[in-house]
């Protein structure tokens, strides 16, 4: 289903965000995240003067180095371009994510550790989505390991984090029913 089309328009601001996960070779995943803004016109910055069209305003970039159980060890920010020279600061408070897990609480633990003014909005923006990117990167991947091994699929104890916490994946739903039968719950028809 496509987006209705719009009114006559021009483009004048692109936000570029990337989430990628890589396997280590040492057991551990990093999980990188990338955020690049640009208009489509010059511009000026005051504390930085004149910007030409497409030139970053804002270039930024987190990796994450997690455990299989999603637990952070290392972390790592470039803040290759930045609208002001105080934003270089922002990284400093990053390593507080150190010891934290990416699942359940995981926005809680940014915004006690690096909400408000001890951090960056977008650094925050895309940490947030990087437990995504990491969901969608390790149990795939492992998955797929053991496959090629010969290994049978694990076969869970308890729901993965994502059921339960979207329209399709309720557990009263088709697709957990297929997935993922043995948490089922059929809704009672009262």
């Amino acid at each position: 289903m496509a987006l209705p089309t719009p009114s006559s328009r021009k483009l004048s601001h692109t936000r570029t965000v990337v989430y990628s996960g890589f396997e280590r070779e040492d057991g551990m995943w990093d999980i990188e995240a990338a955020l690049t803004d640009v208009k489509t016109y010059n511009f000026v910055i005051p504390s930085q003067g004149p910007r030409e069209a497409g030139q970053p305003i804002h270039g930024l970039s987190i990796r994450l180095t997690v455990d299989d159980q999603f637990i952070i060890h290392e972390v790592f920010t470039d803040m290759a371009h930045i609208p002001h020279p105080e934003c270089d600061k922002a990284p400093q408070g990053m390593h507080l994510l150190i010891g934290c897990k990416l699942g359940s609480g995981w926005r809680k633990a940014i915004d006690a550790r690096i909400g408000g003014t001890a951090g960056c909005t977008h650094l925050r923006e895309m940490l947030f989505n990087m437990a995504t990117a990491a969901y969608q990167t390790i149990p795939s991947a492992r998955q797929f390991r053991n496959q090629q091994a010969g290994l049978p699929d694990e076969v869970p104890t308890t729901p993965p984090p994502h059921v339960g916490k979207c329209m399709s994946w309720a557990l009263d739903g088709a697709v957990v029913q297929r997935h993922y039968p043995m948490f089922y719950q059929k809704t009672s028809d009262a």
